[in-house]
C-alpha cells in the first residue's frame, strides 16, 4: 500500500532478543553491535542456513471457486464459493482460521465440509473481530486435502468501507472481500493476527476462478484473465483488447464518448456475470463502476491495463502506460512478471495493492500519478511474487517495494531526480527521525500498522547496503536470489538476512541488527589530527572515533592546500576493535587543509559538526 502522510509516525518500541554462541555464554555476553546474532526459526532441513527453503520446506494450498452478486439497491455483495483446501504440512489438522474481514457487515451463511459426498455443516466460532475459528468435521490429515462450501455477503458503506475496498457512487472497489484461509506454517502454525486498517494481509498460493454479476451497464476489472469476453464485451471492444496484447502504444478500448451515447455497452439488460482465472496468486479482487474508461497496451506479452473515470482522464490518461513501464522495469532489473495482465484501477482507495490488480486514487500530476502506480504494481514482486508475511513484518514488502520504486521513478521521470537521489531522501528522512528521538525497530515481531519507518527507514537501509556495504553487483545478486529461492513461498526475514549474508559472503549480523532490529546512533567523528613534515614529506595521523553505538563504513576526504582532493574508504570492520581507529598518511609535496568524514553524506550521522577538521 502507498504510504499515508497521516501514519507517518514512528512504531512502538520493542524489544527483540538475540542469543550469543556457547562461546560466548561461558563467559560475559557480548552485548556490541558485533556479536552474533542468532533468530528463530534455527536453521533446518525446512529452511537452511544460507537464507534457502530446505529440502523438508512445505506450505498449504487453498484454491478457490468464488461467485459473487453484487446487489447496488442494498449495496450488499453476496458471495458464495467451493474452497479446495491441501494440507501439505506434517501435522494433522482439526481446525481451520478463517479471516472475515469485513465485520461486523459480514455474515458467514453457511460454511460446510464434504466428507464421504456429504455436506456437513461445520461449526463457526468467531474469536476475533475478523478472525473466525472452523472445528473440522473430519479431520484433515498430512497430504490430503478437503472440499468445503461457503455462502456469505456483506454490506458496503461510502470511502473506504474496511480499509482496503471503497464505494463512491456508483464505482465499487471490492477486496478483503470473501472467508479467506490464514496461513499455517512451520513458523507458528496458525497465523491468526488479526486485520486492521494498518496491517495488511497474509495468505497461501492458489488457483482462482471468479465469477462476478453485476448490472449489465458496468465495466468490470479483476484479478486474473476474463474468460468470457463475448458474453460481456462488445465484438469492437474484444477487437481493440487484441490490438492493445500486441501493441506498446496505448489502445482506448472503452472511450469517454462511447460511454456517453451507450456504445460502450452490448445491449443487454439485467445482470451480466464476468468470469475471471488467475493461477498461483494469493488473492483476487475486482472494481465496477458504469463509467469506466478503459486503456490497454502492452509489454513482451503482458496486457497492462487501466480503468478510471472521465473526469480524472487529464492525468489518467496515462495509467496504461504507467504500469506497462512499471512492469518492464522490475522485470528487466529484478524478475520476471509471472501473470498474463495487469490492472490499475482508479477509486477511493488511495493505494492498494493485489494480484494483478492495484487500487490507486486520482492524482492532480501524472509524476504523482505514477508515483502510487508504480509502487502499488511493484508490490506483485513483494509480497506477491515472495510471499512474506505484510501483518508481522511490514518493512519486508513496503519497505522493499519503496526501495526498488526509486528506480522506477528515475527511469519514467529522471528530471526529478536520478535513483540515488531518490532513496538519499529516505536516508535523510531515517537520520530526523534519529535525532529527534522518534527512530523504531522495523522488526517488532508484532501486528503493526503502516508507519514511514517501514517504507522509507527500509528504502534508505537497502540504498546504504546496495551502494556502501556490499557493492551494486554483489546486492543485486542477492535480491534476485532472494526472490527466485522464495517465489511463491513464505519468507521470513531470518531468510531473507541469511540470502543477503550469503551473496554477500560475509556475515552481515551486525547491519541486520542495528537497521532492523534495534535503535542505534549514528556519529562519526575526528577525534584528533597530527601534522608533521620531513622535507618534501607531509605525515597526518588521524584519530577516528565512533561516538554512537551504531557502526558504518568511514569514507574520507582530504582536500590539499593544491584543491586537489583524495579520497579513503575503510570497511565497517576498523570499529570492531574499539571506538577509535587510528590512520597514517603520507603526501609528498602537499599537506591537507581539510578533511571531512562522510563527504557525499551517504550515511546517517547525528552531529556533522565533528566530521571535519580544518587546519589553522
Amino acid at each position: 500500500m502507498a504510504p499515508r502522510r497521516s501514519t507517518i509516525a514512528a512504531l512502538a518500541l520493542a524489544t527483540l532478543t538475540t542469543v550469543g554462541t556457547h562461546a560466548a555464554q561461558a563467559q560475559a555476553a557480548d552485548t556490541s553491535i558485533f556479536a552474533p546474532l542468532t533468530l528463530a526459526p534455527a536453521p533446518s532441513q525446512t529452511r537452511l542456513a544460507n537464507g534457502a527453503p530446505g529440502p523438508k520446506y512445505w506450505q498449504n494450498r487453498a484454491d478457490y471457486d468464488i461467485t459473487a452478486t453484487l446487489d447496488t439497491t442494498a449495496r450488499a455483495v453476496h458471495g458464495s464459493m467451493s474452497l479446495r483446501y491441501t494440507n501439505n504440512s506434517p501435522d494433522t489438522l482439526h481446525i481451520l482460521w478463517i479471516q472475515t474481514e469485513q465485520d461486523p457487515n459480514e455474515h458467514i451463511d453457511q460454511f460446510t465440509q464434504s466428507v464421504n459426498g456429504r455436506a456437513v455443516p461445520l461449526t463457526v466460532e468467531q474469536r476475533e473481530p475478523t478472525e473466525t475459528k472452523v472445528t473440522l468435521a473430519e479431520p484433515l490429515k498430512p497430504g490430503t486435502s478437503a472440499m468445503f462450501q461457503v455462502a456469505w455477503q456483506f454490506s458496503m458503506h461510502p470511502g473506504e468501507g474496511g480499509g482496503r475496498m471503497g464505494r463512491r457512487g456508483k464505482l465499487y472497489e471490492i477486496a478483503q472481500w470473501y472467508p479467506r484461509l490464514n496461513v499455517y506454517d512451520d513458523v507458528k502454525g496458525w497465523n491468526t493476527e488479526p486485520y486492521t486498517t494498518g496491517a495488511e494481509f497474509f495468505l497461501d498460493y492458489g488457483d482462482y476462478t471468479m465469477a462476478v454479476t453485476v448490472p449489465a451497464g458496468y465495466i468490470v476489472a479483476g484479478t486474473g484473465v476474463l474468460t468470457n469476453p463475448a458474453d460481456v464485451l462488445t465484438s469492437t471492444e474484444i477487437a481493440r483488447l487484441a490490438v492493445a496484447a500486441k501493441s506498446d502504444t496505448v489502445v482506448h478500448v472503452v472511450t469517454a464518448a462511447e460511454l456517453a451515447s451507450g456504445a460502450a455497452r452490448p445491449k443487454q439488460s439485467g445482470m451480466v456475470t464476468w468470469k475471471f482465472a488467475a493461477k498461483n496468486v494469493r488473492d483476487a479482487v475486482w472494481c465496477t463502476a458504469p463509467d469506466y474508461q478503459w486503456d490497454a497496451v502492452s509489454w513482451n506479452g503482458i496486457l497492462a491495463q487501466s480503468y478510471y473515470q472521465p473526469s480524472t482522464a487529464s492525468v489518467w490518461s496515462d495509467g496504461a502506460d504507467q504500469a506497462r513501464m512499471s512492469i518492464q522495469e522490475y522485470s528487466e532489473r529484478w524478475f520476471p512478471y509471472p501473470y498474463p495482465q495487469v490492472s490499475v484501477v482508479e477509486g477511493p482507495v488511495q493505494g492498494m495493492e493485489y494480484p494483478m490488480l492495484s487500487m490507486d486514487e486520482a492524482a492532480e500530476t501524472k509524476e504523482s500519478l505514477y508515483d502510487v502506480i508504480t509502487h502499488e504494481v511493484g508490490h506483485n514482486w513483494f509480497p506477491m511474487i515472495v510471499g512474506s508475511n505484510e501483518r508481522m513484518h511490514t518493512w519486508q514488502d513496503e519497505g522493499f517495494n519503496q526501495f526498488i520504486n526509486t528506480f522506477s521513478q528515475a527511469r519514467r521521470y529522471p528530471a526529478l531526480g536520478d535513483q540515488e537521489q531518490r532513496a538519499t531522501f529516505y536516508i535523510r528522512w531515517t537520520g530526523r527521525q534519529m535525532a529527534s528521538g522518534q527512530d523504531a525497530p522495523l522488526e517488532t515481531g508484532a501486528v503493526v500498522g503502516n508507519s514511514g519507518g517501514q517504507y522509507f527507514k527500509t528504502a534508505g537501509g537497502l540504498e546504504i547496503l546496495r551502494r556502501d556495504i556490499m557493492g551494486p553487483e554483489a546486492f543485486d545478486k542477492g535480491i534476485k536470489s532472494y526472490i527466485q529461492r522464495w517465489a511463491y513461498k513464505h519468507p521470513t526475514p531470518m531468510d531473507f538476512f541469511r540470502t543477503m549474508n550469503d551473496a554477500a559472503g560475509k556475515n552481515l549480523d551486525w547491519f541486520w541488527k542495528e537497521w532492523f532490529l534495534e535503535t542505534p546512533t549514528f556519529d562519526q567523528a575526528i577525534d584528533s589530527v597530527s601534522v608533521t613534515k620531513q622535507g618534501q614529506e607531509t605525515h597526518v595521523s588521524v584519530i577516528y572515533d565512533n561516538k554512537g553505538n551504531g557502526v558504518m563504513p568511514l569514507r574520507v576526504r582530504f582536500t590539499f592546500s593544491d584543491s586537489t582532493t583524495q579520497d579513503f574508504t575503510y570497511p565497517v570492520d576498523v570499529w570492531k576493535s574499539g571506538a577509535t581507529y587510528t590512520a597514517s598518511y603520507t603526501f609528498a609535496g602537499k599537506s591537507p587543509a581539510k578533511i571531512v568524514i562522510d563527504p557525499e553524506r551517504h550515511f546517517v550521522d547525528v552531529k556533522r559538526a565533528n566530521n571535519m577538521w580544518q587546519a589553522k
